[in-house]
């Protein structure tokens, strides 16, 4: 029997994705401005040129902003943290197939558009390639997917890229990756206003993304907050190899490091010990103190973002490394390992500070697997990390 076609007819919805946090660039990168007009208004506007419906995809309903147009559909993430969360909940709004576009795409062009939604026919998914980078981000995605992305996300699986050996996918050759270009950090702005003839400053916009006056403070950049690390990388890359290898080096140098590692589940106490009968009985919070640690655990409705979570458990560290949050770290190692069994890494080269690998893959800063005091090094000399920070019993006293 032929598998039903996701894309029967014509594709009837576009929705921007726009539930990032922009911790990299330092700013709401949504809020960027070309030609008069934000990142999140032309590719608003752009979306709706070509789709009957349009929507925006968001962590909260409270991120949406405030002059977006009344046709406009807010969908929040039915798991928030991530694009795989956020394209759950808008296939399980519409029900039909959508398609997605990142909110900081810089030029996006109808034609490539048009490209991928001709590709869906039976497929799930229908994505640009350029090289052998996937666009996940600039995609058709089928209600098939649904329960696949469901199942992701109770494990813990936050990548879109975890979903495509799931689901029947149609790739469209790309040979030129200009209408996939977006804005992650600062250097990437500088490109984008060189690609499209420096039309923000044509427009009246400083260069600089994140204009500060003398009394702004960017995200990580007070004197008193940690570095954030996160270490990536697909399943069975070797990330918790790396960061057993990595913290030792760091506190070798005198730093005071803090990790953080997300899970799908959480319950660390032992059925039938005296702790275990506490959190019974309904306490929204509860704390188990030893001679040598604490351990503090609170329910909460939603999940903690990582800013979150450094903020209030953090402060007095020199740097916290995590393992995963792509989208929330402002610094991200990647580790790429050729025997995992995967064909592409998981972030772009832009995306990454340092790439750890065996494979052969280029990347400006690129490292061994087994070259951790050397990555140690570039760490601390790229991110100025240094041992002169509060204590933690100063930070809780």
């Amino acid at each position: 029997m032929r598998p039903q076609a996701t894309c029967p007819g014509s594709v009837r919805i576009g929705v921007v994705l726009a539930g990032g946090e922009s911790r990299r660039m330092g700013c709401d990168k949504r809020g960027l401005r070309v030609g008069g007009a934000t990142l999140l208004q032309r590719n608003l506007a752009f979306l709706g040129e070509l789709f009957p419906v349009v929507g925006i995809s968001v962590r909260d309903p409270r991120q949406a902003p405030d002059d977006l147009p009344e046709d406009v559909i807010v969908i929040p993430d039915e798991v928030a943290g991530s694009p795989l969360g956020g394209l759950t909940a808008i296939l399980a709004r519409f029900g039909e197939p959508i398609f997605a576009l990142a909110a900081d795409l810089v030029d996006p062009q109808s034609e490539a558009v048009g490209r991928v939604l001709a590709a869906c026919g039976d497929a799930d998914v229908a994505l640009p390639v350029v090289g052998d980078h996937l666009e996940p981000l600039h995609a058709v995605y089928g209600p098939a997917c649904l329960p696949h992305m469901r199942r992701l996300l109770a494990a813990g699986a936050h990548s879109i890229l975890d979903l495509l050996p799931l689901v029947r996918v149609a790739r469209v050759r790309f040979a030129d990756g200009s209408p996939f270009f977006n804005v992650n950090t600062p250097a990437d702005w500088a490109e984008a206003r060189r690609r499209l003839g420096d039309a923000s400053r044509e427009a009246g916009v400083s260069a600089d993304p994140c204009p500060r006056t003398e009394t702004d403070v960017r995200p990580g950049q007070d004197a008193d907050a940690p570095v954030v690390l996160g270490v990536v990388g697909r399943s069975g890359s070797g990330k918790t190899t790396l960061i057993e290898r990595l913290i030792p080096e760091l506190t070798a140098r005198g730093l005071r490091v803090g990790a953080v590692k997300r899970v799908a589940r959480l319950d660390i106490d032992v059925p039938g010990k005296d702790s275990w009968r506490h959190s019974l009985t309904g306490a929204d919070a509860y704390a188990v103190g030893s001679p040598g640690k604490v351990a503090f655990v609170a329910r909460q409705k939603s999940e903690a973002s990582l800013g979150e979570i450094v903020t209030r458990y953090f402060d007095g560290y020199d740097v916290v490394v995590c393992e995963g949050y792509r989208r929330e770290a402002p610094n991200v190692v990647e580790v790429f390992r050729s025997g995992a069994g995967h064909e592409t890494t998981v972030c772009g080269p832009a995306e990454q500070l340092a790439l750890v690998t065996d494979a052969d893959l280029a990347h400006p800063q690129r490292f061994g697997l087994e070259d951790t005091p050397a990555l140690a090094q570039f760490l601390v000399e790229r991110l100025r990390l240094t041992a002169d920070r509060r204590t933690p019993d100063d930070a809780i006293s």
